[in-house]
């Protein structure tokens, strides 16, 4: 393996980042505090190509590989694009888009992928549900089939675009009997009769993105819209957490290393007791530690995509210690980073707040920091044995 990025994507993650300060960081400030999604920045986004790396060219994509999803996430991340923003990207992107992409028919893929390249629409993916969040294979949402439409009833919750979104990949039961293997994935458009998003709900983090429960009550659709088989719902998922677990972890690893930055200028220029307080063993430590966060969260981050792009279907282990890590090792370098500010770093208006409030969600979002570490150990011991 070559850690090196090459020239090119040297120059792509520049050209990136300072696309990101001066077309997107503007926005992000008065989004988070108001808790608002900006359209201007989504727009942004969709005509520089953001939303459609890795979708084919013929889709308005750019056919890139995961590797460069992640060094565009960091990218972001660095150039000032807060949490929200960069989520709602990543549930369009990958968990609806990509899932489309990899399981949708000719039509649908026709259909779908060139209106959500372009940022004219907008996707997301209902999985988790009130009872049903780290369990993901006991969701109660039911798809049941009369003739040539499936009938749908159920809520899901904590639905990242949930109240703009044009079109929702849902996950549904279709065999109760078969465990895992009796959940389906469908394709559920705005407007269907008895399909609804529930307000916007308000939250600690990430406050940009829009996010809120779905109900479907009686809702039919079309056999047309069943994306992949039935049954294969439950791998469609795993691919598609797989992605939430690598491109949507690396604008957190590039916010890092901004914040990073930030903690350095600020240490040497602020004065204590007569010196910089860049001179107190203390500080050094603290700006030593976020250094060594940041270096090992890429690598993380990178080898998943890596694994991807060398044709390695599923990377189970690989994610999880990945989303771990930049989950549970990435609140106490936030942590830190608003120490080192002091008072100043509790303030809205310094980057380290809004970082703070939104590293938690890496804890959280895509399968908690527990559902990892029970991953790992079961897969450990699986080799074990």
């Amino acid at each position: 393996m070559d850690f090196a990025l090459t020239d090119e994507q040297k120059m792509f993650k520049e050209t990136v980042k300072k696309f990101t300060e001066e077309s997107i960081a503007p926005y992000c400030e008065e989004a988070d505090l108001k808790g608002e999604f900006s359209r201007e920045a989504w727009q942004q986004l969709g005509e520089f190509g953001l939303l459609s790396l890795h979708f084919p060219e013929e889709y308005g994509g750019q056919d890139s590989d995961a590797l460069t999803a992640c060094i565009a996430g960091e990218a972001l991340g660095e150039g000032g694009a807060d949490g929200g923003l960069v989520l709602a990207m990543g549930a369009h992107t990958y968990l609806c888009g990509d899932t489309i992409l990899n399981n949708g028919t000719a039509a649908q893929k026709e259909k779908y992928l060139p209106k959500l390249a372009s940022g004219e629409w907008i996707g997301c993916m209902g999985l988790t549900e009130p009872d049903a969040g780290s369990d993901a294979a006991a969701i109660s949402t039911t798809a049941v089939k009369e003739g040539d439409r499936y009938i749908l009833n159920g809520t899901k919750t904590f639905i990242t675009n949930g109240p703009l979104a044009e079109v929702a990949v849902i996950f549904a039961v279709t065999n109760k009997e078969a465990g895992h293997f009796g959940v389906s994935a469908f394709l559920v458009d705005k407007g269907t009769p008895g399909f609804e998003a529930g307000k916007k709900m308000n939250k600690l983090g990430v406050r940009s993105s829009t996010t809120s429960e779905l109900f479907m009550d009686e809702v039919e659709i079309p056999v047309e819209n069943l994306l992949g088989q039935e049954g294969t719902g439950f791998i469609i998922a795993l691919h598609a957490l797989e992605w939430d677990r690598s491109a949507l972890l690396a604008p957190f690893v590039g916010a890092m290393n901004r914040a990073l930055s930030d903690c350095a200028n600020y240490a040497i220029v602020r004065k204590q007791f007569g010196r910089s307080i860049a001179d107190f063993q203390a500080i050094q430590h603290k700006i030593a530690d976020m250094k060594v966060f940041v270096e090992a969260a890429r690598l993380l981050v990178y080898r998943v995509a890596w694994n991807k792009d060398q044709g390695k279907d599923l990377n189970h282990m690989e994610a999880s210690i990945a989303k771990l890590f930049v989950g549970d090792w990435g609140m106490p370098v936030a942590s830190e980073a608003v120490q080192i500010h002091g008072g100043y770093g509790f303030m809205h208006e310094y980057p380290v707040e809004r970082l703070f409030r939104d590293v938690k969600l890496a804890q959280i979002g895509g399968g908690t920091s527990e559902i990892q570490r029970m991953i790992i150990a079961r897969m450990l011991k699986e080799r074990a044995s």
